[in-house]
């Protein structure tokens, strides 16, 4: 299964993977593709965190915005998947991480099977609020730093329940590095969604870009929803 990670810059998507293979690693096959636009930066982060073999995490270097590289043309991304597939095989989990893009990053289901987006505390607690494609339709959506919240004047608590309302009913999970709890959920869902994709249950979904709106005349229209499924066959 190939797993996309987004979300705004600094929200804690490189720890949030090194802490996924940190809890996986010893039972499922992983491997890592980093995205940054003009540097290998989060790559070496996570190789020097040790929580994968070096060689398993492969850098892409975007050049450009980069949600082009996770939804427009995801040919450099789709490269360095299938060129951790073919060197590793067989492998249970790639993960892909997004450069750090705003709140309408969304990955492309020809790259990712599931994707979780990323918000933190400290941008803000009226940002979950606000929606976008990640945020109301991603497979997850995760409020990370919760431990900050007392030193960023945000309520956490309100802050998962805005989400909570803008999702329609997909989860949002609390997550801080010091929450034990938080992070055996974190991989906890990793694990359901891998057994539910195994098994056929689990089909892609496109979460956007498009939110739904209304033309001048009333016409209503709910593009790139939570319920556009796309199917897509990997080599």
């Amino acid at each position: 299964m190939r797993l996309g990670v987004a979300g705004p810059v600094g929200t804690g998507k490189s720890t949030l993977i090194a802490s996924l293979c940190r809890e996986l690693a010893a039972e499922l096959s992983m491997a890592v593709v980093t995205n940054d636009i003009y540097t290998d930066e989060d790559a070496r982060l996570l190789r020097a965190a040790g929580v994968l073999p070096v060689e398993r995490i492969h850098a892409v270097e975007t050049g450009a915005c980069p949600h082009t590289a996770i939804r427009d043309d995801v040919t450099p991304n789709l490269i360095a998947v299938e060129d951790l597939e073919a060197e590793f095989a067989p492998l249970d989990l790639v993960v892909v991480e997004s450069g750090g893009d705003n709140l309408t990053a969304t990955f492309s289901p020809a790259l990712a099977d599931a994707q979780i987006f990323c918000l933190d505390v400290a941008g803000g607690g009226d940002v979950a609020r606000k929606g976008g494609p990640g945020i109301e339709r991603a497979d997850l959506l995760v409020v990370n730093k919760t431990d900050l919240a007392p030193h960023v004047g945000v309520d956490a608590g309100q802050m998962v329940a805005d989400a909570t309302r803008a999702r329609d009913g997909l989860p949002v999970l609390a997550l801080s590095q010091h929450d034990r709890a938080s992070l055996e959920a974190l991989a906890g869902w990793v694990r359901q969604v891998l057994a539910d994709h195994r098994s056929g249950v689990h089909v892609p979904r496109d979460p956007g870009p498009m939110a739904p709106h209304t033309h001048a005349d009333g016409t209503t229209h709910a593009h790139g929803g939570a319920g556009d499924v796309h199917e897509h066959g990997h080599a």
